[in-house]
């Protein structure tokens, strides 16, 4: 039997920052005892068997009322389905009516969650070694894993305190023209950034798609957590306010109906004439990649989510409320924790941030916290979370953590904030304060 030294595989196979998406999976599996604040998994008290077969069967409903002969029906269920999905037309109902976002259903592709859209989108739109991915920093693991698998280069950009400044945005695309390379696309969620929790404000988002155009590259807009806003907060979406085509949109059904399903979306309605002279959308051009990475998105999954959305009229943001008062609850609940046992002025050295919504806020604490010092707060203090470090793209937050609350039940965030001030409090300071109270 062969062996291999891993150094020679692939860069994203080697690259141990490449392991963090599967270490903050199942950092809770490791820990079973550990409360965790390490993932942002979706709540899931709200899941229910009987659901399954309950949107299969109003999906299959709905095909009938529509005309959809019985053979064509079963074929589409048991078969290999079109490779760019079945529920376009319910998608695109789903995003006219919630985000304002009119296209085609032939814009729309039925993803494996987020992640294939990703890279689907990636592997599409960058064609040279000297094309750049730009991205906000800190980030979601998973673009810089995508860009990795692809031997994608990312320049990251630092954000405030309201997310992505768009001058910083234009300086790092001028930056990366002036190394001769070009800047083919920049990442962000606009809304509740993982990690961070931060919101792009309106006149930002503005001004970031006048710079899109300027600098001639394209958005990639991820937008996970933008249902969860509090009532009257909601900003409207970067492909909502896009007059000139610049925003890719990625979309993702496992945090609004269920994980499991991983079904996410890619929406593209940008022109592509081929050299026949034939004009399709981008989103058609690039089922040619989906067709090489998964041939087709489970049917299965698309009923199940198809019946959600046709039971819910399409509208998923009326449907997720009671979800999204779940969420909200869970912030609160740890911003309350976290300034009982920090309270502002005493010496701890500890602060943070306050999201209006989302799944994760970010703490700052005056210690190195990596992998290792995570690991002894789950093994001795029975509480987990996520080093910020493995977010930041070119260095940084070697004293942050990430708390992810939206699987913590209320009572479990205030025990495992009270067991977090305990590990805090034994770790030796390794730095002056940082801050004292909350940011």
């Amino acid at each position: 039997m062969p062996s291999f030294d891993q150094a020679s595989l692939h860069a994203g196979i080697a690259d141990p920052e490449m392991d963090s998406m599967r270490i903050l999976s199942e950092t809770a599996l490791r820990f079973p005892d550990a409360l965790s604040f390490s993932s942002g998994a979706p709540y899931d008290g709200n899941h229910d068997l009987s659901g399954l077969t309950f949107y299969i069967d109003r999906y299959i409903k709905h095909l009938r009322d529509r005309g959809v002969p019985e053979q064509r029906i079963t074929r589409l269920l048991f078969q290999y389905g079109p490779v760019n999905g079945l529920i376009q037309d319910e998608v695109a109902l789903m995003l006219k009516r919630d985000e304002q976002i009119d296209v085609p259903v032939e814009a729309i592709m039925i993803t494996h969650g987020f992640q294939e859209a990703a890279l689907i989108a990636l592997r599409g739109l960058f064609a040279s070694p000297d094309d750049v991915l730009l991205a906000v920093s800190p980030a979601y693991v998973g673009i810089r894993g995508a860009a990795r698998m692809l031997d994608i280069p990312v320049r990251g950009i630092l954000e405030g305190p309201d997310g992505l400044d768009p001058q910083a945005v234009a300086e790092a695309a001028r930056a990366v023209r002036a190394e001769g390379k070009r800047a083919a696309a920049l990442y962000l969620v606009p809304d509740f950034n993982n990690p961070s929790g931060t919101v792009l404000p309106r006149a930002a988002r503005e001004r970031l798609l006048e710079v899109a155009a300027e600098e001639d590259f394209v958005i990639l807009e991820d937008n996970p957590y933008g249902l969860f806003a509090r009532e009257g907060e909601t900003q409207p979406t970067l492909k909502a306010l896009d007059t000139d085509g610049r925003v890719i949109y990625l979309g993702s059904f496992a945090k609004s109906a269920f994980p499991g399903a991983r079904l996410g979306y890619l929406v593209a309605e940008q022109e592509v004439v081929d050299a026949s002279g034939t004009v399709r959308t981008l989103a058609q051009t690039l089922s040619k990649a989906k067709a090489m990475f998964t041939v087709g998105s489970s049917t299965l999954s698309q009923a199940v989510i198809g019946g959600y959305l046709v039971e819910h009229d399409h509208d998923l943001r009326s449907a997720t409320r009671e979800l999204a008062a779940v969420y909200l609850e869970r912030l609160d609940a740890t911003l309350a924790a976290l300034g009982e046992h920090f309270p502002a002025g005493a010496d701890h050295g500890v602060s943070w941030n306050t999201p209006r919504g989302g799944f994760f806020l970010t703490l700052k604490v005056p210690f190195t916290a990596d992998l290792a010092a995570m690991e002894r707060s789950a093994r001795e203090y029975g509480v987990s979370w996520a080093p910020m470090s493995m977010f930041y793209l070119e260095g940084g937050g070697d004293r942050e953590i990430r708390l992810g609350f939206s699987n913590l039940a209320p009572e479990a965030i205030r025990e495992g904030i009270a067991r977090l001030a305990r590990f805090i409090d034994a770790t030796p300071r390794d730095i002056p304060d940082v801050s004292e109270g909350q940011a």
